[in-house]
């Protein structure tokens, strides 16, 4: 059978199969049906990023939940945290975020957060794909005098920046603060610069201007020159870069150098430490971590695990460990305390949080993570066998561990949401990573290309 849900909902170009009208129409049905209970009037509550898409997925998305008896709540441009904030908050059964995340405007996406404002888990995420291809909700459909209304929510943006000015220290302000925001044309352009004004801060917002079709385009946390280059341009203290939907983040300290995910980890998780909130001692990571990270926690004597990529992973983990931190290296983190998901302005809180702790500067606090080099390259697939399968790919990789040792390491992965393969090295030099991430890329680009 056909999979529609990968690692982050369900994810594609926009009118085209699975990320079509009619395939929104019947996710909204599923959705509906599966979380409506007897003796109870449901509601579902729908955000979106601002992609030109968004409108008609928001219009078939109603259209399907209605019809299974069922209201919608409409909260328009929000982040997806936020509608996992809303969805809880708003008493609803369940949220769904239209969005992309990081992809470019042409791609779209469908996210669906449980009551509790937690991602579904996989089984609930099967049954919506049983009920889609088992093609018969029409026979599910109630009678004309029971189909739901929709709603449009003027105060969701409001209401969520509320909860995310609790997550920063009562104790503290940011009035003095020179901070500069990338909001990526995406869903943070209203809320983020709102947060840290009504905090004190002075702020310079970059990238706040969406026409449908430039959300991410050259900016956002995939793309942090320009944000660096204004860092420095206005003296600002610090700089923070998030994407097209609001879940990841990357920072930039005042001399303009760039933290990624895993540093921002590093600098949380020293803080959190020092003051005793670090429960169970212990981060949560992912396979996608810079070496660099590892040895800093160790160093810090933290424990870390290490999950599969993809922030549900992280989520699970820390769930089941009952950790307060975890994330990826590409922004994704997720500070337990705060939210049930990551949350890119929730973890720029963190971060100016941890700075007026300690009294220091991001340049100093990042002093506690040594990134080793690493090279990235994405290689566009047309088939994906497992890895281990394909003898050429198997050997060159074998080669090259052998070569790096223990001063570095290769991973080679799917992407969970695009036709990519990733092939990752980490090494002692940018030159030997870098012409080590070519050769194998080269082989996979011949083998799956």
């Amino acid at each position: 059978m056909a999979k529609l849900f990968g690692t982050d909902g369900i994810r594609g170009v926009a009118n085209k199969y699975p990320m079509t009208a009619e395939m929104a129409l019947n996710i909204g049905r599923a959705t509906a049906h599966l979380f409506k209970r007897k003796g109870h009037a449901p509601k579902i509550l729908i955000g979106k990023d601002t992609r030109l898409s968004g409108y008609m997925f928001e219009n078939a998305l109603v259209s399907g939940i209605c019809s299974m008896g069922v209201d919608a709540i409409l909260a328009g441009v929000i982040p997806t945290p936020g509608v996992a904030f809303l969805t809880p908050s708003m008493r609803v059964d369940a949220g769904i975020v239209i969005s992309a995340s990081h992809n470019p405007f042409q791609d779209n996406g469908i996210k669906i957060f449980s009551g509790d404002g937690f991602k579904l888990p996989d089984e609930k995420e099967l049954a919506i794909e049983d009920m889609i291809f088992a093609n018969n909700m029409q026979k599910l459909q109630p009678s004309p005098g029971e189909l739901g209304k929709a709603y449009r929510m003027d105060d969701a943006r409001g209401r969520y920046i509320v909860f995310l000015k609790h997550s920063f220290p009562r104790e503290f302000t940011m009035e003095g603060m020179k901070v500069v925001l990338d909001c990526a044309n995406g869903a943070t352009y209203r809320v983020a610069p709102d947060t840290f004004a009504e905090l004190g801060a002075e702020v310079t917002t970059l990238f706040d201007d969406p026409d449908g079709k430039n959300i991410n385009l050259q900016c956002g946390s995939q793309h942090p020159e320009a944000l660096a280059a204004e860092v420095l341009k206005k003296g600002a203290d610090v700089g923070f870069a998030f994407d097209g939907d609001g879940d990841r983040l990357i920072a930039v300290d005042e001399k303009g150098s760039v933290l990624t995910g895993d540093q921002i980890l590093a600098v949380c998780a020293n803080v959190m430490k020092k003051e005793g909130s670090l429960t169970n001692n212990l981060v949560v990571r992912t396979v996608m971590s810079n070496i660099g990270l590892s040895v800093a926690l160790k160093n810090m004597q933290v424990d870390s695990v290490m999950t599969k990529v993809g922030d549900r992973y992280v989520l699970e983990e820390m769930r089941a460990k009952g950790s307060a931190i975890g994330g990826e290296d590409s922004g994704h983190i997720i500070f337990l305390r705060h939210h049930t998901t990551g949350d890119g302005i929730v973890s720029a809180l963190q971060v100016l949080s941890a700075m007026k702790k300690e009294g220091k500067p991001l340049s100093e606090l990042a002093k506690v993570m040594h990134v080793f080099p690493q090279s990235l390259i994405n290689v566009d697939t047309n088939s994906r066998p497992e890895i281990s399968t394909v003898p050429e790919i198997v050997s060159v990789i074998k080669d090259i561990e052998q070569k790096l040792g223990d001063k570095g390491r290769v991973l080679v992965r799917y992407s969970g949401t695009q036709n990519m393969c990733r092939v990752m090295v980490e090494g002692p030099t940018k030159e030997e990573t870098l012409e080590y991430c070519k050769r194998i890329a080269d082989i996979v680009r011949a083998k799956l290309g």
